[in-house]
């Protein structure tokens, strides 16, 4: 299937072009000449959009706050409740958050505005966790449990499992 055929506007073709790119390969590989080509646009095209892969960058960071922000008040009003929705959702759905995520993880690493985004999501769930239990400490330990599925799914070391004994445990937590 073509970049085209999703009927994604340009800019968010060319956005997904470089989520993608930086997945599979980093800043290095994300060069405004393979974005291009992955968003199947001239260079002057995505020149037209972006300015410069800096420019990029603060788009793809400022797509990934909005589809936080979604992602938190889905988590409030999660049926399952918010930290069986946190847990379940920290995995690698192949989503466009997903890919975002994972995306500005790779420019985090030497980019300040990249991590400021990434704690800026991170503090979003940690308030709803802590609202619902009432309690920093719980809620903290189950972001980091979070944190942990994410690892190990995206890295590919998560048992099938993982989710199951969370559910578990935390239950039991649940009835002290």
């Amino acid at each position: 299937m073509s970049a085209r055929s999703d009927g994604a506007s340009t800019r968010d073709r060319i956005l997904d072009a470089f989520e993608m790119l930086l997945v599979e390969g980093g800043g290095r590989l994300a060069t405004l000449e393979a974005v291009a080509a992955r968003a199947e646009v001239s260079k002057g095209g995505l020149l037209y959009h972006f300015p410069s892969k800096d420019a990029m960058v603060d788009a793809m960071l400022d797509r990934l706050k909005e589809q936080g922000r979604a992602d938190v008040l889905t988590m409030k009003d999660a049926p399952q409740g918010p930290v069986r929705y946190y847990l379940e959702t920290s995995v690698d759905t192949g989503s466009a958050f997903d890919r975002g995520l994972i995306a500005a993880s790779r420019v985090a690493q030497d980019d300040v505005r990249a991590r400021e985004t990434l704690a800026e999501l991170r503090n979003g769930w940690f308030a709803v966790l802590a609202e619902h239990y009432g309690d920093d400490a719980l809620a903290r330990t189950v972001q980091l449990i979070g944190d942990g599925l994410y690892f190990d799914d995206t890295t590919g070391l998560a048992h099938k499992r993982s989710l199951e004994h969370v559910h578990d445990v935390l239950g039991r937590l649940d009835a002290l």
